[in-house]
């Protein structure tokens, strides 16, 4: 694609990195073919191409619109168009570089959109205040209308005994926001899981949100807070022998191992994000790297696993989920469809309810239809998204291979 100098970006190495993405891009459409929100819009608009030709005008002068943002606004960023483009656009980093730039030439949301928007990046990120939040939802339901009474996520014990064991070999574990309040059986599964492979799971306590919220919100200067938190609570552990810095939700795994390109021009940080990036793994390829012959799984009944965007799209790790339970013995029931995005998106399902849930309908209609006796996902936000639809049990991954080996 031919462009024109980007005189929207201050910033030289980020418009040269700009120029390079929209300069890869041959506008071919194949990735309008596997974009959600295009396939139920049917606008060029509401597709990757066409945002990325919006995108492209704004960088080279034009003025943004309100409806520039909001076509940008409607994207998942499920990245299902970079497994999909042939010539290896990285839409999603020029979306967030062109969403930066559409935020700040258009003038402010409308007051509610704004009160919404803050509230999520004040809140979610932070687990104290979330399960305050949260607790207070729970309690007032019944007065809530019915139309929003199925967005108040109920909340499970963590139901086990996390590992007492100290093994030579360590490894981090990324609390999370959400996650601990909703789900803390996911982490403890974890925990128990490496425990029986010899490994121990620590926790750096002055760690926090992995940034991914006030990023995709436009809050970049928050998120990058976040990170070079993240950054310095974990570069001693790294500098001590620990081996890895294991992620349980998706989501935060792709936002962590892209630590590296956020900060490649930043002085003070950029070999220290990219140390951090190279030491992320998702669970499943720790558990992938390891001999698991010792590991005998008490397999009962079919698992439908949804694999996350953030899993398959964004970290590429497609495929390896399923290939690793079945060959520990699950049985997978077939889910048509699986490389379409649930529309969790994180915030997108509040933002977006509309286009989320039919992206929900859809998914939750495939994951059914062999009527699994569970549903298995790698993402908080997509277990808690899908488990509003469904009665059948939604659980992380980990947690159906710790209940399979405990048995």
């Amino acid at each position: 694609m031919q462009t024109r100098p980007l005189i929207s970006l201050e910033d030289t190495a980020q418009a040269q990195e700009a120029e390079a993405i929209l300069r890869a891009c041959v506008h071919c459409g194949f990735c309008n073919a596997t974009c959600p929100t295009y396939q139920i819009l049917g606008d060029e608009r509401d597709g990757p191409r066409g945002r990325i030709y919006l995108i492209k005008q704004v960088l080279e002068g034009a003025a943004a619109s309100e409806e520039t943002r909001q076509h940008l606004d409607r994207c998942l960023t499920c990245r299902a168009c970079e497994t999909t483009c042939p010539s290896g656009v990285s839409y999603g980093r020029l979306l967030d570089i062109g969403r930066a730039v559409v935020e700040q030439q258009v003038r402010r949301r409308p007051w509610l959109e704004r009160v919404k928007r803050y509230a999520l990046g004040a809140v979610l990120p932070y687990p104290q205040r979330f399960a305050i939040l949260l607790r207070c939802a729970q309690i007032l339901e019944p007065l809530i209308p019915a139309r929003l009474r199925g967005k108040i996520p109920a909340t499970r014990n963590a139901g086990l005994i996390a590992p007492q064991n100290t093994h030579r070999r360590k490894m981090l574990i990324l609390d999370g926001c959400v996650q601990p309040i909703l789900a803390p059986a996911i982490n403890t599964a974890a925990a128990r899981v490496l425990d029986r492979l010899g490994i121990s799971l620590l926790s750096a306590p002055t760690a926090g949100c992995c940034g991914a919220i006030s990023y995709h919100l436009s809050a970049q200067a928050d998120a990058l807070d976040f990170m070079r938190r993240n950054i310095d609570a974990w570069l001693p552990y790294l500098e001590q022998g620990v081996e890895a810095i294991v992620m349980t939700a998706s989501g935060c795994g792709v936002m962590v191992k892209e630590y590296g390109d956020i900060f490649k021009h930043d002085p003070d940080y950029a070999d220290k994000a990219q140390r951090i990036s190279a030491a992320t793994r998702d669970l499943v390829e720790i558990l992938a790297a390891e001999d698991l012959t010792s590991l005998k799984a008490d397999v009962t009944g079919t698992v439908a696993f949804q694999s996350p965007c953030t899993l398959q799209h964004g970290q590429k790790l497609g495929g390896t989920v399923e290939t690793l339970l079945l060959g520990l013995g699950f049985n997978l029931s077939p889910v048509t469809n699986p490389s379409v995005c649930c529309g969790s998106a994180g915030t997108y399902s509040l933002l977006q309810p509309e286009l989320s849930q039919r992206l929900l309908q859809d998914k939750v209609n495939s994951l059914e239809s062999a009527v699994p006796d569970v549903i298995a996902t790698a993402n908080i936000g997509c277990l808690t998204h899908i488990q509003s639809m469904t009665t059948i049990p939604v659980r992380h991954w980990i947690e159906v291979l710790d209940m399979a080996l405990e048995k």
